[in-house]
């Protein structure tokens, strides 16, 4: 019976080519959209996986309310580490700390090279499972020692055995090459709870952390000194059990309260742990209090991947129902000779299994032949899972609950056809079977709309943003860091080198890049400020020609001058500080610190350094040679940029020879702030082009059928005088209607939706009325395309030749 049954499902589709390859090909790249969004899912929660404890590693993280709002934060001071695991030794299995991740020159004989790497304590190689190509996992225990990555350790010694090697870290220490570890995969990073705030790079090395206490004197400081409340410092934690996560929480949340100052405590710091199964896809904090992070576009595109699995169904439907009459007779015929309605069901159902499996080999087709664009635009390393047993069952249960959902009402239908009036011709579609199919098509095309107008709102969220002000000229404007002491002290020479050397207008020093905010300070004081009021205030540490350089606009007041001696301890403020201090007339006011009185002598237009999404932190800038990180030039537009930038290393290399250069443009690190938002919306895009295409080749099926059905009609019609634009209007007025039902459907879906992902950016647009009208346009030109192709090609067939169809 199974193999008769499967002979008549494999004739009924050669026989039916158009409606099989319509009815295939939509499933197809239903499943193929499914399994794009499947594969992306999987890799996004998968992230950190790799290293053996994730469940129990955890990294440490501190909340402090000031003026009723609570920030969350991830650097720690130097002696809570010991706190840890002296009092709560019966919780946690290693306690280690860490330095923030950064770029540090790593010389082997004449290669001079920036690496991006951290220096931490020796049990991480153990807590993280680093597996050890060469080396132990002890390698750390020796204050000069380095361990590095497979792919550094390539790249400095190639061939050499790297075991033993002797290099420069920084051009400072000499440090012993202990150990190689495995490449961490593209979906792991020690570091990835920073990526909230600040770009995350591959691991190329670790450096001991006594070999830091050592190289800088304001660590070995706040270690001898015992220093609570100078945060600069990363914690990372395995507890001995994962079930504990919470009650450990409750322990700990206290410890810096009970030993920072009392100044610190009116902050009340609380510290917890932030699990490392979180770190990706839940890494931002609202108010103290997680607000996720990746997880909103993994249950977005989970949506997504559903959605449009529902579209292919749908159009499986709507086909086979439509079709009905054509199989009428078939099915009357079979129950005459008595087949039952069992035996009918059992039939159509087997022929939506056997669409459905060649719809899902040709996705697998698909989905290899596009992996790769499919990853380059994802930003992934994903691969086909071709031996894995779980993706195949996965499948399999895909195409057992599609082929029964998109089944079971054709199924149904068809089986239900009572004999006598099938064989006479008499049976019609029911007012019941036609309201269903419109209502499926209703719900094709509202899934569309939202789509489509939830993509238009991405992209006007991105450019919002990237259309915000930036309180300086990015233009022409480039970054150094300085990963060694070698440009200490040269400050004038080398400004005066490169400005002689055209290539360069202006140059200036700062303590942080110009896109993010390495400093914050508190404790300061002005006249008239609330006793209660608790500061927090980004700083900014800068050479005097800093605001030449970036062009910044002053509101107020001046900018710093080198003929002025007292501008060494004066103040320029930005607009949001001005507002958060609730100063008016601030120039000339004085603020006090800890180091003593400073002069506000200009405020400036807030300048965006940190999230375009996220309002503009009050920020001081004030001089300090000593704290600067960051060369800033400005280039000269007139001149060739290739030849600019070659003249800049030429001049660079005369004042730190061992120091490579890798310079970043301004404008490109700004970019790189909407990297996941342009992905996302990509992604999104093309997921909504498949959505219309998917429930347009549902219409096409529809449309071709309808004009099967009322072939005679026109020709007779067309007999009678009617133009094809008349015949068109008749035959998709009803399309037409069911869209624009979709579309007042889909509105105020889509808003509600939308509206909620704004909310996780403070800086947004305010949904215009004119996203849905676009969305529904879009959607009715396509479909009323697709609809008149047949159209027009039933309209201009001979009469004749209409009338004579059987």
């Amino acid at each position: 019976m199974f193999k008769s049954y499967l002979k008549i499902a494999w004739r009924n589709l050669l026989k039916n080519k158009a409606h099989s390859s319509i009815n295939i090909g939509g499933l197809a790249l239903g499943f193929s959209v499914a399994m794009f969004i499947g594969l992306w899912i999987h890799d996004e929660k998968s992230f950190n996986t790799n290293f053996k404890n994730h469940e129990r590693i955890a990294q440490v993280l501190m909340n402090k309310t000031d003026n009723g709002e609570t920030r969350t934060r991830y650097n720690h001071p130097y002696p809570l580490a010991d706190e840890l695991r002296r009092v709560y030794s019966d919780d946690f299995k290693y306690v280690a700390m860490s330095s923030f991740p950064g770029d540090n020159v790593l010389s082997f004989k004449e290669k001079n090279l920036n690496m991006h790497g951290a220096f931490m304590e020796k049990d991480v190689l153990r807590m993280f499972s680093f597996n050890m190509l060469k080396g132990s996992l002890d390698a750390l225990n020796d204050s000069n020692a380095i361990v590095i990555s497979a792919s550094t350790a390539q790249t400095l010694f190639g061939n050499e055995d790297p075991l033993g090697q002797a290099m420069r870290l920084n051009n400072d220490a000499v440090v012993t090459v202990k150990g190689v570890f495995e490449e961490l995969p593209n979906n792991a990073n020690v570091f990835e709870s920073l990526a909230a705030f600040s770009e995350t790079k591959k691991l190329d090395f670790i450096a001991p952390w006594n070999l830091y206490v050592s190289m800088y004197d304001w660590v070995r400081t706040a270690r001898d000194r015992k220093l609570w409340d100078n945060n600069s410092y990363l914690v990372f934690v395995e507890i001995y059990n994962q079930s504990a996560m919470q009650s450990i929480n409750q322990k700990i949340e206290k410890v810096l309260y009970d030993n920072v100052s009392e100044a610190t405590k009116r902050s009340e710091p609380q510290i917890f742990l932030h699990p490392m199964k979180d770190w990706h896809l839940k890494s931002s904090f609202k108010n103290g209090v997680s607000s996720g992070g990746a997880i909103q576009y993994v249950r977005m595109f989970g949506i997504i991947g559903v959605f449009v699995l529902l579209l292919a169904c749908i159009n499986f439907m709507n086909l086979s129902t439509a079709r009905a009459q054509k199989r009428a007779k078939e099915v009357g015929v079979r129950k005459t000779v008595g087949s039952n309605k069992n035996q009918l069901i059992r039939q159509f159902l087997l022929e939506s299994l056997v669409v459905t499996f060649c719809a899902f080999l040709l996705a697998c087709a698909l989905v290899v032949l596009l992996l790769p664009a499919f990853n380059q635009l994802a930003d992934k390393q994903l691969v086909f899972p071709f031996a894995e047993p779980l993706f195949w069952s996965i499948g399999l249960g895909l195409i057992l609950i599609t082929s029964l959902l998109a089944g079971s009402y054709p199924a149904l239908y068809l089986s239900s056809f009572r004999p006598v009036k099938v064989l006479k011709g008499t049976v019609r579609p029911g007012k019941s079977t036609v309201s269903f199919r419109k209502a499926l098509v209703v719900v094709q095309f509202t899934v569309s709309i939202i789509l489509v107008s939830g993509t238009i709102v991405v992209n006007q969220q991105i450019q919002h943003s990237k259309d915000r002000p930036t309180g300086y000229d990015k233009n022409n404007l480039i970054m150094v860091e300085k990963t060694t002491d070698e440009f200490e002290g040269k400050y004038n020479a080398l400004r005066d080198a490169l400005q002689k050397s055209e290539a360069v207008l202006e140059m200036a020093e700062s303590s942080s890049p110009m896109t993010e905010v390495w400093h914050s300070n508190g404790g300061y004081e002005w006249e008239g400020k609330n006793p209660d009021f608790t500061t927090n205030i980004v700083s900014f540490y800068v050479s005097h020609d800093y605001g030449k350089t970036v062009d910044w606009e002053i509101k107020e007041g001046r900018d710093f001058r080198r003929d002025f001696a007292s501008d060494s301890t004066a103040y320029v403020l930005n607009e949001a500080a001005i507002a958060y201090m609730g100063l008016e007339n601030p120039i000339g006011k004085t603020i006090r610190w800890y180091d003593g009185e400073h002069q506000v002598i200009g405020v400036v237009k807030n300048l965006l350094t940190e999230s375009p999404f996220e309002p503009v932190k009050p920020a001081i800038y004030s001089i300090d040679y000593n704290e600067t990180n960051w060369i800033n030039l400005k280039l000269t537009p007139e001149k060739n940029l290739a030849h600019s930038l070659e003249q800049i290393e030429v001049e660079l290399a005369k004042f730190a020879p061992d120091v490579p250069i890798d310079y970043q443009f301004v404008d490109d690190a700004f970019g790189n702030k909407f990297k996941t938002e342009e992905r996302m919306r990509k992604l999104s895009g093309i997921f909504s082009v498949l959505a219309i295409l998917i429930s347009c080749l549902g219409l096409f099926g529809l449309a071709t059928f309808m004009a099967e059905r009322r072939t005679k009609e026109i020709g007779i019609r067309k007999i009678m005088g009617a133009s094809i634009p008349n015949l068109l209007k008749m035959l998709s007025k009803d399309f037409v209607l069911l869209i624009l039902l979709s579309g007042l459907v889909a509105i105020p879906v889509a808003y509600f939706f939308m509206q909620q992902w704004l909310e996780n950016y403070t800086y947004h647009i305010n949904i215009p009325w004119w996203v849905f009208g676009l969305a529904i346009l879009c959607v009715l030109l396509v479909s009323l395309f697709t609809v008149s192709y047949q159209v027009v090609r039933a309209a201009i067939i001979n009469p004749v030749n209409s009338l004579r169809t059987e």
